[in-house]
């Protein structure tokens, strides 16, 4: 007769490695966002740089970036592509999804490279290592609190619509006072968001069925958090950054 404890003994080992199963391909799984999120900002970066060290070399490139029609192409494009990729990425391939992914960095380069006509260098670097440094804490807290993000993100996405719709009025009022409201409300939402996405890709994880979805939730989870990392940054930007 086969001994009750040796069972529940197996058992409860079973338990474990699943456990240790599941933990280890969550941490896989959340390290594969975390560097399609850095190589999409590197792309980012990069793409910045160049657009604006081509301006610099060629006046008739700056006027056509950065005074001419083109100029509002290169402000949309990001937008339209987010939204397209957002809507589409479950009818698309993984490696679709990739590319488009990599496309949609590269263009947000292009419209961010006029930051570089308006701060210092210095003070983008300094930033940028100020926004990084900040995201790290907060998605670690997103990642390893036991606590239910779910209301808070709720709340911050109500948030980020007052936002817009501020930042849309402040554009014909043009008032300084709201200006550093706007991007002290900003640093706020966009740090708050931080946690609250790193704990929602955390918790969509387990629903993923077969490689090609948890592949598609990768990069999309990598977006998430790349446009976590971006508003953040730029809404810092405003407070430390200096102006040339």
């Amino acid at each position: 007769m086969a001994d009750p404890h040796h069972y529940q003994d197996r058992m409860a080992r079973g338990g474990v490695q699943s456990g240790a199963m599941i933990d280890q391909g969550l941490r896989a799984h959340m390290l594969k966002v975390y560097n399609l999120m850095a190589l999409g900002l590197a792309i980012t970066g990069l793409a910045a740089y160049g657009t604006y060290t081509a301006a610099l070399n060629s006046p008739a490139f700056a006027q056509a970036m950065y005074g001419s029609p083109l100029r509002w192409v290169v402000m949309l494009a990001p937008i339209a592509l987010v939204f397209f990729l957002s809507f589409r990425i479950h009818k698309m391939s993984v490696s679709a999804a990739q590319t488009t992914f990599w496309i949609y960095a590269a263009l947000m380069g292009l419209s961010l490279s006029s930051i570089f006509l308006v701060y210092t260098g210095q003070s983008i670097v300094q930033t940028f290592f100020v926004t990084a440094a900040s995201f790290g804490a907060l998605s670690l807290y997103g990642y390893s609190t036991k606590k239910d993000l779910s209301a808070m993100g709720s709340f911050l996405i109500m948030g980020l619509f007052g936002l817009i719709i501020a930042s849309i009025v402040n554009i014909f009022l043009a008032s300084s006072a709201l200006g550093f409201a706007i991007s002290a409300i900003g640093v706020l939402i966009f740090a708050g968001l931080t946690a609250y996405d790193t704990q929602k890709i955390k918790e969509m994880y387990y629903e993923g069925n077969d490689v090609a979805t948890t592949g598609r939730m990768a990069i999309m989870g990598a977006l998430t958090l790349y446009l976590d990392f971006i508003n953040l940054f730029l809404f810092m930007l405003r407070f430390l950054g200096n102006r040339d």
